[in-house]
C-alpha cells in the first residue's frame, strides 16, 4: 500500500486527525484531482462535481484537526474513499 493510500485510510478512520502532515494532505488532495490555489497561508482546493471548497491552513507542519475532519466528511459525502492514489 502506497504512502498516500495509507494517508487516505488514516483520514477515513479518523483516529489521528491531530497527526496529519499538512504537505502530505495537500499532495493527497491533488492526487484526488483537486486543483489548488494559494493565497497567503490559505490553501484553497476545489474540484468539478464537488460543491464545497476546501480552505486549509497549516499549524506548524501539521494540518488542523477540524479541517481534516471537514475533508473526511467531503470524501465520504462524494464517495471518494476508494480513489486510486
Amino acid at each position: 500500500m502506497g504512502k498516500y493510500k495509507k494517508l487516505l485510510n488514516q483520514i477515513l478512520i479518523g483516529s489521528s486527525d491531530t497527526n496529519i502532515e499538512f504537505q502530505s494532505l495537500c499532495i493527497l488532495l491533488e492526487k484526488m484531482n483537486f486543483s489548488r490555489r494559494v493565497k497567503g497561508d490559505h490553501y484553497i482546493f476545489f474540484r468539478d462535481g464537488v460543491e464545497e471548497i476546501i480552505n486549509i491552513q497549516p499549524a506548524g507542519n501539521k494540518a488542523k484537526p477540524y479541517q481534516v475532519k471537514q475533508i473526511r466528511n467531503i470524501i465520504l459525502k462524494y464517495n471518494m474513499g476508494d480513489t486510486d492514489v
